[in-house]
């Protein structure tokens, strides 16, 4: 088949292209699929026009001239250009949103339209968190509504999703559940960063990998505080960094009011390549989630990056964690807010090495047999074919 992916943005700062979309269009590749991407890089202008290959994928950053409908058109003519049997939107929401909403009433017969939902971005979900204009809200949350309801097929990351997808009256046989595979190469943890390059101590070291929007940062404070008491040597990996700076810099202030600043190593944001074994150099990984709308509906990358390169990590049970994270088999899991159970769950394990690594070794063999994007891809093949019966009856 050729299928042609429309992203909403381009590959940076956000990660759902970079993360999901590229992956999965790698392994279509690897199929004998012919799969080229189509994004307007809004927020790294100066890479607009830019066409590359990454893998076999051919990636087209269009030209932003002449504002959102010209843009929007620009996408629609590169995507027809290239005769796709399948068109997966990527979320559906802005410029990806204006392109299924164009094929779909212009063009149903002519191509199939898979659209893919991986977070909840209306009401209750990014509309509550990003800052949006007034009208920008409106309309994400119309499209959303909208891109759900008309499409051939819909992939979606969560089965919280997939709920939502089904009460909105989608017919079960049209949703797919295609959660995230690792965004990054696992076996690329075998070059475990040395701890001294990262400026970590010698004792136990404990992974914080998380944009920090999803949870309430005075219980990591909490959590923290209660592990350093038992385990005095303790240091904390930090990789990322905040969704925006006054996230991360309202955690600086607590850890600091809480004398706990010492204990952090904040390493930033990191390059793909090198990830997975700055990742593995922890021995334990801390993953914390508010139990919101917009977290049931996610399904974090950043969970199955750990548990890929064989990282135990001790999270709370919110949407699709437990997917990733089997308690007592690949890790622990607590309810929300149990700030005793996670610091106790983490003293436990970084005191006992060898149920750290028959958690960690599971944990890879669990994302290896049920998350790799190979695996995923023929879930994807398969919602393209319903997607092409469907639109062949249109």
């Amino acid at each position: 088949m050729r299928v042609a992916m429309v992203g909403p943005f381009g590959f940076h700062p956000n990660k759902t292209m970079r993360s999901r979309a590229l992956p999965l269009a790698r392994a279509l590749t690897t199929l004998g699929h012919h799969v080229a991407m189509f994004m307007p890089p809004w927020q790294t202008p100066e890479q607009a026009g830019r066409t590359w290959t990454e893998e076999g994928v051919t990636i087209h950053y269009v030209r932003l001239s002449g504002g959102v409908p010209a843009t929007t058109w620009r996408l629609v003519r590169q995507v027809l250009a290239t005769d796709p049997d399948v068109v997966h939107a990527f979320k559906p929401k802005a410029y990806s949103g204006l392109v299924a909403w164009w094929l779909w009433t212009f063009r149903r017969k002519r191509a199939a339209l898979v659209t893919d939902s991986d977070d909840w971005e209306g009401w209750g979900g990014w509309n509550d968190r990003a800052p949006y204009s007034w009208w920008q809200k409106r309309f994400f949350a119309w499209q959303e509504r909208w891109g759900l309801r008309h499409h051939h097929a819909l992939t979606v990351a969560s089965r919280t999703l997939e709920s939502l997808a089904w009460a909105a009256g989608v017919a079960p046989a049209r949703v797919f559940y295609l959660p995230n595979g690792p965004g990054i190469d696992p076996a690329a943890a075998a070059d475990r960063q040395p701890r001294e390059a990262l400026g970590l101590p010698k004792g136990p070291i404990l992974l914080l990998y998380s944009r920090l929007f999803e949870f309430d940062t005075t219980r990591l404070v909490q959590i923290v505080a209660r592990v350093c008491e038992r385990v005095p040597e303790l240091a904390v990996l930090s990789v990322g960094g905040g969704l925006y700076a006054t996230e991360t810099a309202a955690l600086r202030r607590q850890l600091d009011e809480a004398g706990l600043l010492g204990r952090i190593v904040d390493v930033g944001w990191q390059e793909e390549d090198a990830l997975p074994g700055i990742l593995a150099a922890a021995d334990v990984g801390l993953y914390l989630m508010d139990d919101t709308l917009l977290n049931r509906t996610k399904c974090p990358v950043k969970l199955a990056d750990m548990a890929a390169v064989g990282l135990p990590v001790v999270a709370e049970a919110v949407g699709q964690v437990p997917a990733y994270v089997r308690d007592g088999r690949t890790g622990r899991l607590r309810p929300s807010g149990d700030v005793a159970g996670l610091a106790a769950d983490l003293i436990d394990l970084l005191g006992d090495r060898k149920e750290r690594a028959r958690l960690g070794g599971n944990a890879a063999a669990h994302v290896k047999a049920h998350f790799s994007w190979d695996r995923l891809a023929q879930e994807a093949e398969r919602a393209y074919e319903c997607a092409s019966g469907q639109a062949d009856i249109a």
